[in-house]
């Protein structure tokens, strides 16, 4: 477990400060554009580490709720510190943004006067990752106790929209609004973030009670009725 999350601690912000270094020595691209290019790369291939691990484990799982595959809390411990590391990483996104437009507060007060101008842009998506980490990493491992790795490795696949999303915002950055693969990328975003994010939700509720009501299920639930009677009669005489 402890070696999981040590090694997200360091691939992760150790990715991201590989990725800025060579974009300003082999490209020559200024701290900023690195910085933000190198952010929107982790996330990108964050997104595909998770949608990758989601399409193995759903499809390894032929009992939703029962079967169990090694790699789901493997990749939750290995992605929690993900985003701890994206808080800061949009931090420095933020910082660097307000450096370009020249606001005061980047001269006046450093890197603290930024901070609540961040949470203020970003606030949404920091309590998200607060909440990630707080309340899901525990509910994922321990408090579903083994139970439904077929819907954390659908819920994975909620991250199929967001190498779209992050090239969008490159593009935007480097004023490519006009281009074909700004368009075409547009395209892939809505169908992807349509498919992963909005109508994974009502699938989910859907796969759930076609489990519920499956003659498999109802009979053991009977079972299980049944016995407890034959115990509570075998009791009571």
């Amino acid at each position: 477990m402890l070696g999981l999350l040590a090694a997200g601690s360091v691939f992760f912000p150790g990715l991201f400060f590989v990725s800025k270094q060579t974009l300003k020595l082999l490209v020559g691209w200024s701290e900023a554009d690195a910085v933000v290019v190198s952010t929107r790369l982790v996330s990108s291939l964050q997104a595909v580490l998770a949608s990758s691990a989601g399409c193995i484990i759903a499809s390894s799982c032929g009992d939703i709720m029962e079967d169990r595959h090694p790699l789901t809390e493997a990749y939750i411990l290995f992605a929690t510190p993900y985003f701890l590391y994206d808080i800061y990483a949009m931090f420095l996104c933020h910082w660097h943004k307000l450096q370009v437009k020249g606001h005061q507060e980047t001269h006046s007060g450093g890197l603290k006067a930024a901070v609540p101008s961040y949470l203020r842009r970003e606030l949404l998506m920091v309590l998200h990752h607060i909440f990630m980490v707080a309340f899901c990493f525990p509910a994922s491992l321990l408090w579903r106790r083994g139970k439904g790795d077929y819907f954390q490795g659908v819920l994975f696949l909620a991250e199929l929209s967001t190498p779209s999303v992050c090239l969008g915002k490159v593009l935007i950055q480097f004023k490519k609004q006009s281009s074909l693969l700004h368009k075409v990328n547009g395209v892939i975003m809505l169908a992807t973030f349509f498919g992963c994010r909005v109508l994974l939700f009502p699938y989910l509720y859907y796969a759930y009670s076609r489990w519920v009501t499956s003659p498999m299920n109802i009979t053991h639930a009977q079972a299980i009725k049944q016995a407890d009677s034959s115990v509570r009669c075998i009791s009571k005489n």
